[in-house]
């Protein structure tokens, strides 16, 4: 059964944090100074409010170990939303996050134990709920889209479409495909998601993730 951020009453480490992430409840977070939002893709307040309750819980608080979350969930989300939204290197990351190796590991993280779905499926039912509609679908359109790959891309996760001479995947015209070309828009505002630089296909499909969060999450914080 899937666990929700824990919101039950505990001795915080700070005497007086300033936010309420898990990290800074339970972890160290607060030897680390909180960063001033200032970039287009940063949650706001209403966002974080909507989102802090469907974040997946870290594996130290089920039990599993590890040590104690060191920088604030917000922030490190907020520096993931920055990456894929301006699709800059990991190791370009802006000095206010926390550092891009850190980041990286909290991507790499979500991506491998299947959090950023998890994520991803909770925002998705919220949205579907507030709308009259049934939490889970019942339908779905499938389409492709080429997309240019990078050096990187290795041989096994790569393809040539003949019709448009690009090195991605192949085109076919299937009904409906408004539906999929609008949602191929949304994402092709994210700048990562315009050129694959991603060795691993887990990786890549995180990536596309990641967008949609973005856009699910300002979706609910509105009025």
């Amino acid at each position: 059964m899937p666990q929700l951020y824990v919101l039950a009453p505990v001795e915080l480490n700070s005497a007086a944090p300033t936010c309420d992430c898990v990290a800074h409840r339970f972890g160290n977070a607060a030897d680390h100074p909180e960063r001033v939002r200032r970039y287009p893709s940063d949650m706001t307040d209403t966002e974080w409010a909507v989102v802090r309750p469907l974040l997946p819980v870290p594996g130290r608080l089920r039990g599993r170990g590890g040590p104690p979350e060191a920088y604030c969930h917000r922030a490190m989300l907020d520096a993931v939303r920055y990456l894929v939204d301006n699709g800059i290197k990991w190791r370009a990351m802006p000095a206010d996050f926390p550092p891009w190796e850190r980041v990286y590991a909290f991507f790499r993280r979500w991506r491998d134990h299947v959090l950023v779905k998890e994520f991803h499926d909770r925002l998705r039912s919220r949205i579907r709920e507030r709308e009259g509609r049934d939490t889970e679908p019942t339908a779905g359109v499938i389409d492709s889209q080429s997309v240019k790959a990078d050096a990187v891309v290795g041989s096994d996760s790569r393809g040539f479409d003949g019709g448009k001479l690009i090195n991605g995947q192949g085109f076919v015209v299937v009904p409906k495909r408004w539906i999929v070309e609008r949602l191929f828009a949304h994402l092709m505002r994210t700048r990562r998601l315009v050129r694959d630089f991603e060795r691993r296909t887990t990786s890549a499909e995180a990536m596309v993730y990641w967008p949609m969060i973005l856009l699910m999450t300002r979706r609910l914080a509105r009025p």
